[in-house]
């Protein structure tokens, strides 16, 4: 990992830093509109085709219903950590409902309201490239489920023999999930953005996937499916702040831990002169020489690097620009610092929060925005599942009172039926 010493980068070297690793949509969208296209013309049968080219399985039959597959065969063991992780992500999310609904007497007979629906049919991405994650199907099944969405669609790669990995299956039949479309890829993501003979057409795409899944996510947003994302995202990230009293061995597995995802991933340990900067950079190469994702990570850390700050205050400053995805702070009384922390998707507080468990059981969500994003998007949440419609009500003296400033401000922009849809209710014509 490279090493910066903040107050010695002049503006340029400022910028410069906050770079993530480039990711070049222009060429990827050329390799993914096609693959688009052909689901959206060809439905199952180009769903079947690029699962066979791709993943090297033939099948049967792309999108099956959840109620007709039997139960997966799991130890005791997984299946209870499993169980605690949906307990835990269950009450966290079912704790947002309602929070949204608003009623407001504005003034005298004019009620306004604001009431929460469930978004009606929903496509959850779970990814099985170089790492089966079916801790993304719990983060996104289970809030689609206390929301109430009627249909919900989860995309996986099948395995060799065209089964689905069975703790993706425990989780999708415990968290409600209607269907399951047996593929990744862009090829998924167009078959739930635009519907086949099989598969229910969604209205919301939801989950992390590689550039070409995002690339697809992006590009179906901007057409005629008529679907929308739940953000745009990169490669995985941690940003980790580490006084001196951080334990280099954890703050080593805290930096690997989104090292391993992928190449691209970028990990950013922001510290302070007093630290024993060495030590923790040892860690770093020790833990990673011995993990199995070795040569994946090595690559991640070659873009990776650690910046020396003066203080707190400049630490949480240089967060606030760089933005990230998951953000550790490992320092005495973190919780005092959470006021001073504006851009972040998952903040993880204290010497015993590692990012670990926000990805699997504490609660919260691991869908996240990574690359910058968090400057303006936040993680997936119970809101993420739900639109929100404005109600008013108006009464014969609510309208008296506020229908001639609707009749004026009509006047001015122009809009005379607008004027009219309150002055002949009024007699005022």
């Amino acid at each position: 990992m490279k090493t910066y010493v903040e107050r010695e980068l002049d503006a340029r070297g400022r910028v410069e830093v906050m770079k993530r690793p480039r990711v070049d949509f222009t060429q990827i969208l050329d390799i993914v509109r096609p693959i688009v296209d052909a689901v959206s013309a060809r439905g199952d049968a180009a769903v079947r085709e690029y699962t066979e080219k791709f993943d090297g399985v033939t099948l049967d039959a792309t999108t099956v219903r959840v109620e007709d597959l039997p139960d997966p065969v799991l130890d005791d063991d997984v299946k209870r950590a499993f169980d605690v992780a949906y307990e835990n992500i269950k009450a966290f999310h079912a704790a947002q409902k309602g929070n949204g609904d608003v009623d407001v007497v504005t003034m005298p007979g004019v009620r306004c309201r604001r009431v929460a629906r469930p978004i009606g049919a929903v496509g959850l991405y779970v990814p099985g490239g170089t790492a089966v994650l079916p801790s993304t199907a719990l983060m996104l099944a289970v809030p689609a489920a206390i929301a109430g969405c009627e249909r919900v669609v989860l995309a996986t790669p099948p395995r060799k023999d065209g089964s689905i990995v069975p703790e993706v299956l425990y989780v999708a039949k415990k968290a409600g999930v209607t269907h399951i479309l047996k593929a990744g890829g862009a090829q998924a993501i167009a078959a739930m953005g635009y519907g086949t003979e099989t598969c229910p057409k969604v209205d919301k795409i939801f989950g992390p996937g590689n550039q070409f899944v995002t690339a697809a996510k992006m590009s179906l947003q901007n057409s005629d499916a008529m679907v929308s994302i739940d953000m745009p995202a990169g490669p995985s990230e941690v940003l980790v702040i580490a006084d001196k009293d951080a334990p280099p061995a954890h703050v080593a597995a805290d930096l690997l831990s989104q090292a391993e995802h992928g190449p691209d991933s970028q990990v950013v340990l922001v510290t302070f002169p007093d630290v024993d900067l060495k030590a923790i950079t040892d860690a770093v190469a020790k833990q990673a020489s011995e993990l199995p994702r070795a040569d994946i990570t090595a690559k991640a850390l070659g873009h990776s690097y650690a910046v020396v700050v003066d203080d707190m205050a400049a630490a949480c400053d240089f967060s606030n620009r760089y933005a990230p995805e998951h953000l550790i702070v490992n320092v005495e009384n973190a919780e005092s610092y959470l006021p001073q922390l504006d851009n972040a998707g998952s903040i993880f507080l204290g010497r015993w929060t590692p990012e670990s468990v926000g990805d699997y059981a504490s609660g919260t969500n691991h869908v996240l925005p990574t690359y910058g994003y968090s400057r303006m998007y936040s993680g997936v949440s119970l809101d993420s599942f739900i639109k929100y419609m404005t109600v008013q009500e108006l009464s014969r003296e609510g309208l008296e009172a506020l229908g001639p400033h609707v009749a004026r401000m009509a006047t001015v922009e122009g809009l005379d039926a607008h004027r009219s849809a309150v002055t002949l209710r009024l007699g005022m014509d």
